[in-house]
């Protein structure tokens, strides 16, 4: 009897979302995986650590994902992490003071599912609602072209109020797609408008993680570790080559050879690792043209609990989102509700600024003294509350900026390297840069390498979810 074919061999550079993405979905197809990570934990800019300064485990930056992620959902399914995710229907706006508003679904057909909650809402005045209804009707009926201007410029023009554009419009997309609405491409807010608010109550469910980002993503490097693959960690991965029919890669200056390679690297890191020949010229001179936003987390903690919500959009200040770990986290919320534990009635809460560039240069003690000021004019026993400690994660590189036109310059996972890939949320995935974008990424770069293989059948994607009520009538 013959022996048996040796699987295919594919090297990932990068664990976080776009290359755990491939790897899982590669591992399940029978090809044999090898992830190389230069940190000691999976799950790149979607990652925890027990930070030095606090001794706490901490994130370093809230994610959170909505119901119309179809495909990352697939693959929390496949890691078997589904249920590590909270969801909720209800989001809380707000101001400075304390007044709240609640946007939530009503049994209404979509788009109308919210407009119940939507009309009720206090921080918005009825010739704003009425300014935003008119955009939604456009957006609900089309998306718009990418024709060089910007999203500020298309609300303008459809005579939407200052307030309207700063406390919903600017409220809910600089948080989604991390860039302010001046510099923000049509197609991409319409997007995330579209499938988040429009297409129906179940697209628009936020899910948070209920355990720290590490410990949702390390299952993934279980599952491939399960199917034959290996986890590389502080491997960093410096060069490829093309050696015939294989492709040779250099990590921590050791050599190995692979069938196939997938490059899952942001794109500010692939410039470095691309072969120094006239033929990577075209995909250099793409990523000249791309740029990135930064985010900021502050993680504060408390002697008591300063709010009652697990999470709120806070209007009219410099912080976007709190996220009330204490109560989100599973293990802290065990340990806050046992009486013997020394953490009861303590509060854990994450501060979310993004597209935070006046922050990039500002030391800790700046930011958490304006964390706490404007904190104070939101929740009601802050005032009252003790500072235990703190810490300040800047994520200066966390995405690309989706600016009008740089659709044209996101690559295909293809390159002019017949085994070579790309993924990352950067890529021509048709989303902004989102978890979902980045394991969109992964799953096509998966599919480009099972092709290539002679695999013709092989998909990986997971379709949209489904419009539902009068959505499906609009394209």
């Amino acid at each position: 009897m013959p022996p048996s074919p040796q699987p295919p061999t594919v090297a990932i550079a990068g664990g976080g979302l776009a290359g755990l993405a491939a790897g899982c979905a590669l591992a399940e197809a029978g090809f044999r995986v090898s992830l190389f990570e230069r940190r000691p934990y999976l799950g790149g800019r979607a990652s925890s650590y027990q930070h030095p300064g606090t001794g706490e485990v901490v994130d370093n930056c809230q994610h959170v994902l909505l119901g119309c992620c179809t495909n990352l959902l697939a693959f929390y399914r496949r890691a078997g992490v589904e249920d590590k995710i909270r969801w909720y229907e209800k989001l809380t706006f707000l101001e400075p003071g304390g007044r709240a508003s609640e946007i939530a679904p009503s049994p209404l057909p979509a788009p109308l599912h919210t407009a119940p909650a939507f009309l009720r809402a206090e921080c918005l005045n009825l010739r704003d609602k009425l300014a935003i209804s008119r955009a939604m009707a456009a957006l609900a009926s089309s998306t718009p072209e990418d024709r060089g201007d910007s999203f500020l410029d298309w609300l303008k023009r459809r005579g939407q109020t200052p307030q309207a554009i700063d406390r919903f419009w600017k409220t809910i997309l600089v948080s989604a797609l991390n860039e302010e609405l001046d510099q923000v491409s049509i197609p991409y807010a319409a997007q995330v408008v579209r499938e988040s608010f429009l297409k129906s109550a179940a697209a628009g469910r936020m899910g948070i993680p209920t355990v720290p980002l590490t410990d949702l993503y390390s299952t993934a490097g279980d599952y491939i570790r399960a199917r034959g693959g290996e986890i590389q960690f502080r491997a960093s991965f410096e060069s490829f080559q093309m050696d015939g029919f294989e492709v040779s890669v250099t990590a921590n200056g050791q050599e190995q050879k692979f069938d196939y390679l997938i490059l899952a690297v942001p794109f500010e890191a692939l410039g470095r690792v691309l072969p120094d020949t006239p033929s990577s010229a075209p995909l250099l001179d793409a990523l000249q043209q791309f740029s990135s936003s930064p985010i900021t987390g502050i993680h504060l903690w408390f002697d008591r609990q300063i709010s009652d919500l697990d999470h709120a959009v806070l209007l009219d200040r410099t912080i976007q989102w709190m996220f009330h770990k204490s109560r989100i986290i599973a293990a802290r919320n065990q340990e806050m509700l046992n009486p013997d534990s020394q953490g009861k009635g303590g509060s854990y809460i994450e501060l979310v600024v993004s597209c935070s560039r006046s922050l990039v240069e500002k030391s800790k003690t700046e930011i958490v003294e304006m964390a706490i000021r404007e904190a104070q004019e939101f929740f009601p026993y802050a005032p009252d509350a003790v500072l235990l400690k703190s810490t300040v994660i800047k994520e200066v590189h966390a995405t690309y900026s989706p600016r009008p036109g740089i659709d044209q310059y996101r690559p295909q996972p293809q390159t002019v390297w017949p085994r070579v890939f790309l993924a990352g949320d950067w890529t021509a995935t048709g989303w902004p840069a989102t978890m979902e974008g980045a394991v969109r990424s992964g799953y096509l770069a998966a599919e480009a390498v099972a092709r290539f293989a002679g695999r013709k059948s092989v998909s990986f994607l997971v379709p949209d979810l489904a419009p539902s009520g009068l959505m499906r009538f609009f394209k």
